[in-house]
């Protein structure tokens, strides 16, 4: 019987990637990468052999959508930052039946989902750059989930969550489960981005203030009262894809029957005026 080993939410600023070559950046996100890292040795300690992946970077208009490809090969480049990451080279294994008997299930829940198999179907960074620290040598296969929902409930995201976990515990995997988002996600308009040296802060006070009291609910457990502000938060501190993979997390975890909490492996930081952090969720 398979299970969730792992559960996490995870940063995914290109500037972790930046981060690593000679530049001005050289260096400034290896607390990120770090953190990265120890949720990937804490996957592997775990027994882990898949990431399933829910990637606030791809976008999906109509249904949910899993990229469950056999492998995975190419070179990335964003569309969106085209500066920060270009040529990204990546090759995993997938896990084609994992994601496969994820869509079927939440099919029979009542949620419209499709597992892919198509090689020109890209991961996105919100995938590669997570898979990028966590998973550097290949070793564990990769399932991605897009979150970024534009037209989808709270609801059918959160039943997505909890399909996701009957159907893990329906297979043989061992799978550490990534919700790969900022927390607030209110990126610096463009015409006073670099008047505020917009790459190291936060574009809202209120926002951070947020944040950081999100934080403290999640270390201390209480993750009943988050669920409860989660719609607001998502709202009203611009949460990336709503926060559709915060949701999937949490639907995942039981939802208000939860009764873990959060452990910070990086400290909050500002990020281009968003919020960001790794945090890693006791499992029982």
């Amino acid at each position: 019987m398979g299970e969730i080993v792992l559960a996490a939410k995870a940063t995914h600023v290109p500037t972790m990637v930046m981060s690593e070559f000679d530049g001005p950046l050289k260096g400034k996100r290896q607390a990120a990468i770090d953190g990265h890292a120890e949720i990937g040795r804490r996957a592997r300690e775990a027994g882990a052999d898949t990431f399933i992946v829910l990637d606030t970077h791809w976008l999906v208009n109509a249904g949910y959508h899993l990229n469950a490809n056999k492998r995975f090969r190419g070179l990335f480049t964003s569309r969106e930052f085209p500066q920060f990451i270009k040529d990204l080279p990546y090759a995993y294994d997938g896990n084609p039946e994992l994601g496969e008997l994820i869509a079927q299930t939440a099919r029979d829940e009542g949620v419209y989902t499709l597992a892919h198999q198509v090689d020109s179907l890209e991961l996105e960074y919100g995938t590669l750059v997570p898979m990028r620290y966590m998973n550097s040598d290949a070793a564990l296969k990769v399932v991605s989930v897009g979150a970024m929902c534009t037209v989808h409930s709270l609801e059918k995201s959160r039943a997505l969550g909890a399909a996701i976990r009957k159907a893990v515990e329906r297979s043989s995997a061992k799978v550490a489960l990534i919700a790969s988002g900022s927390l607030s996600h209110k990126i610096w308009p463009n015409d006073i981005y670099a008047e505020n040296n917009g790459t190291f802060t936060i574009s809202s006070e209120f926002n951070r203030q947020v944040d950081l009291h999100v934080l403290e609910l999640w270390q201390r457990g209480d993750i009943a009262t988050f669920l409860k502000m989660l719609p607001d938060y998502a709202r009203y501190c611009d949460g990336e894809g709503d926060m559709h993979d915060t949701i999937m997390l949490f639907g995942a975890l039981g939802w208000d029957q939860y009764q873990g909490y959060g452990e910070v492996v990086t400290e909050y930081f500002p990020s281009s005026g968003t919020g960001q952090t790794n945090v890693v969720f006791s499992l029982t």
